[in-house]
C-alpha cells in the first residue's frame, strides 16, 4: 500500500532521477531521514526495483520493437525460458493465458534483423510456434505516475 507521501516521493523521483535526499525532501517538505526510511522501505518492499537509467533501445540502434507470442511444447517451458534468455534482444518475457504460453518484447536493428531473432527462438525444439506484432508507434509510453496518484487516493483503485 502507498500513502500520498510514498506517492509524491516516487512520482518527484520520477521526475528527477538524478535528485539528491536533501533537495528531495526541501520538495516534499519532509525531513531527510523521512525520505531516506521511506525509500529505504520502498525498496525493501520492491516497490522500487532499481535505481538505474531508462534506456532508450532506438537510440543504442534498435529501432524494430516487436511482441512475439510463442506456443510451447507441452512440459517444456523451463526450457524454453532458457533458450530465449540466450537472446539479448529479447528484453522481457511474460506467462500468458489463452493461446500463447509466452508474450516476449523483443527489439532489432531492421526487419530482417528481427526474422534472425525469430529464427532463433524457433531453434528451440521447445517452441512450437511463433506469432509476430510490429509496433508501428508508441500511442501511451510506459507509464506508473497516474498508477501511484491512483493508488496514493483510493485504496479500492489498487
Amino acid at each position: 500500500m502507498l500513502d500520498a507521501l510514498d506517492a509524491r516521493l516516487l512520482i518527484t523521483m520520477r521526475a528527477h532521477p538524478r535528485i539528491g535526499l536533501t533537495e528531495l525532501a526541501r520538495l516534499l517538505g519532509v525531513a531527510r531521514g523521512t525520505v531516506q526510511s521511506r525509500l529505504e522501505k520502498l525498496t525493501a518492499r520492491g516497490v522500487i526495483r532499481d535505481f538505474g537509467p531508462t534506456i532508450d533501445p532506438e537510440a543504442i540502434g534498435y529501432p524494430i520493437l516487436a511482441f512475439v507470442s510463442l506456443q510451447i511444447a507441452q512440459g517444456r517451458l523451463p526450457e524454453a525460458v532458457e533458450a530465449l534468455n540466450e537472446i539479448p534482444q529479447i528484453l522481457e518475457v511474460y506467462g500468458t493465458s489463452g493461446h500463447a504460453d509466452l508474450l516476449c518484447r523483443v527489439v532489432a536493428q531492421s526487419t530482417p534483423h528481427l526474422q534472425e531473432i525469430i529464427s532463433r527462438i524457433l531453434s528451440s525444439p521447445a517452441v512450437h510456434r511463433t506469432d509476430t506484432m510490429i509496433a508501428l508507434s508508441t500511442q501511451i509510453p510506459a507509464r506508473v505516475d497516474p498508477l501511484l496518484r491512483a493508488a496514493a487516493v483510493d485504496p479500492r483503485r489498487r
